[in-house]
């Protein structure tokens, strides 16, 4: 399956089953949250030992991404490092990696709360990027003009019991999952949101059973949550 098709202020876009936003006139690729080197940083800041292998597992299914659609643009929407010593500290064979996927064409880091300036990585840096009729930018802004594509809220759904990445669609905006292997989540419908999700608002799950969920966001859910998921991403989210 290759995703599920809608359009966001007239330009036809793809969620592909990925997680990664495809923009087939433009050749431009979208991915949020990479969150690359997630375990090293906590290691560093004396958390949760977790095995290593995050950033590999991330960097080859966007290899997968870029090998399936040959853009001719990458933006990644923030967060793509867990922070700058992630990005300082990142492994040869990712910064290898990394600059091979970057190797003839447009690569573009956006700021995100984790990494505002990553350092040392082939590709431009830019608060923000507008192309055509899309503005794609780390995190939504209430209000913002359509055709809004941001990410660092790692928005999940809950079908049969079991939480699921997923992308946030409404009037106007589209929300990205988070990329990276290592992520946690906030509930689609959760109070957080509610103020960006005008309707008509759905989720589209990540996987290939092409699931879409309508969402209406649960503004009185108690302490900001809902359905039992995770708290909106902090500093390790």
């Amino acid at each position: 399956m290759n995703g599920h098709a809608f359009t966001l202020a007239g330009a036809a876009l793809l969620a592909r089953p990925s997680g990664a936003l495809w923009w087939p006139a433009a050749r431009t690729l979208a991915v949020a949250d990479l969150h690359l080197g997630k375990a090293l940083r906590l290691a560093r800041a004396g958390g949760p030992l977790l095995p290593p292998y995050e950033t590999g597992d991330t960097l080859a299914r966007l290899a997968a991404e870029v090998a399936a659609l040959a853009p001719a643009t990458v933006l990644c929407l923030g967060d793509s490092f867990d922070d700058d010593g992630a990005a300082r500290d990142l492994a040869p064979a990712a910064g290898a990696e990394l600059a091979r996927l970057a190797a003839g064409r447009r690569w573009l880091w956006l700021a995100g709360n984790h990494d505002p300036a990553p350092p040392g990585h082939p590709g431009r840096h830019a608060g923000e990027w507008r192309e055509g009729p899309l503005a794609f930018r780390h995190i939504a802004r209430p209000g913002a003009e359509a055709g809004e594509v941001s990410g660092h809220f790692h928005p999940k759904a809950r079908v049969a019991g079991l939480s699921r990445p997923c992308f946030v669609i409404a009037a106007g905006r589209v929300i990205l999952p988070a990329f990276g292997t290592y992520t946690g989540g906030l509930a689609a419908d959760a109070p957080a949101l509610a103020a960006l999700l005008l309707p008509p608002a759905r989720a589209v799950l990540v996987g290939d059973g092409g699931i879409v969920l309508p969402l209406t966001p649960a503004a009185t859910c108690p302490r900001g949550r809902a359905r039992g998921l995770p708290a909106p991403p902090g500093r390790d989210g």
